[in-house]
């Protein structure tokens, strides 16, 4: 049944992204070329890496808040050193984000899992301490394109393949996560987690551990993001994806994956992300207001959740009538 409902939720989805795609076009019939699809694409790269690690989070019914924070975080620090430290490697630079990241993402499993605060109450605030130790350590200043290397500005944007690096990295994240979660003893971790965490409490899953892993591989998504944001837009300042984590969240919930744990694909949050990216990309293009585009991105999670909680009525009613029959 729950694989059906996944199905289906995601067969929507695609169909709803298509129907955009097709009405935008009678407007501006140059968006649905290959080559702007292509840059649609990239551009939502960074919002797919980041729903990816907030399904993970999600699934075992927890909450990250902090993710463009780390994002922002990460990639000011890299900036700061790239600028202040030109002959040091890239690929140490993209260590470091990574690193720093999955340490955030760490600590807010650590706060989670042993100290038993909800994850809403954690992630808003790691997100204000990191908001604020970027205003610290960069004193309220940008980094600007001029200051950055060639080299580490040059990554992103190199193209392999008709796609940008970036693109690639986002495609990458999508095939490995998809592995973890169908194809490994975590994977089917997280959803037993978020499922029922008694039950996965007495299969012998460690579930405060789960979360922690869970908001582990998060902040390390969100490191690397920080760095390939910065260094496609070739600016950090403190204020960088402010907001951001809200998109994250929507993609999430527009893709499926239940606010209440256990429900969810990688493919579903990919389409959410899409879904997304889409209306952000077109809609300014066919001059709607940008309130209207919020308007349009709020009605699509409210929908979403119906959907979901509907969804969870109409799974428990077929368990009350199994039982009553087995009665």
């Amino acid at each position: 049944m729950t694989g059906r409902l996944v199905t289906s939720r995601e067969a929507l989805l695609a169909g709803a992204l298509m129907l955009l795609l097709a009405l935008v076009a009678t407007r501006f019939p140059g968006f649905v070329a290959p080559a702007n699809l292509a840059r649609v694409f990239n551009d939502t790269a960074p919002l797919i890496l980041l729903a990816l690690g907030q399904m993970a989070v999600i699934l075992t019914r927890c909450i990250d808040l902090s993710v463009a924070a780390n994002l922002a975080l990460t990639g000011m620090i890299v900036a700061m050193i790239n600028v202040a430290a030109p002959g040091v490697p890239l690929a140490a630079l993209i260590a470091l984000a990574v690193g720093l990241g999955t340490l955030m993402g760490m600590a807010n499993g650590i706060l989670v899992w042993k100290l038993d605060i909800p994850p809403i109450v954690v992630t808003l605030g790691t997100m204000t301490i990191y908001r604020g130790t970027i205003f610290l350590i960069s004193g309220g200043k940008w980094v600007n394109a001029h200051e950055m290397g060639a080299a580490f500005k040059a990554l992103p944007r190199a193209v392999i393949l008709g796609l940008p690096v970036m693109s690639w990295v986002a495609i990458a994240a999508v095939l490995a996560f998809w592995l973890v979660l169908t194809r490994t003893t975590l994977g089917r971790a997280f959803y037993a987690v978020g499922g029922n965490p008694r039950a996965a409490t007495y299969a012998g899953i460690d579930v405060g551990r789960t979360q922690f892993l869970a908001f582990t591989l998060s902040g390390a998504l969100a490191g690397l993001t920080g760095y390939l944001w910065v260094a496609r837009y070739a600016v950090a300042y403190v204020d960088i994806a402010g907001g951001f984590e809200l998109d994250v969240v929507a993609a999430c919930v527009i893709g499926g994956i239940s606010i209440m744990g256990g429900v969810g694909s990688v493919a579903g949050a990919l389409l959410g992300a899409l879904f997304l990216g889409v209306i952000k990309n077109a809609l300014p293009v066919v001059n709607v207001s940008p309130f209207w585009q919020l308007a349009i991105s709020g009605t699509a999670i409210i929908v979403a959740v119906a959907l979901n909680a509907r969804a969870s009525r109409s799974r428990g009613r077929i368990i009350l009538r199994r039982a009553e029959h087995a009665a």
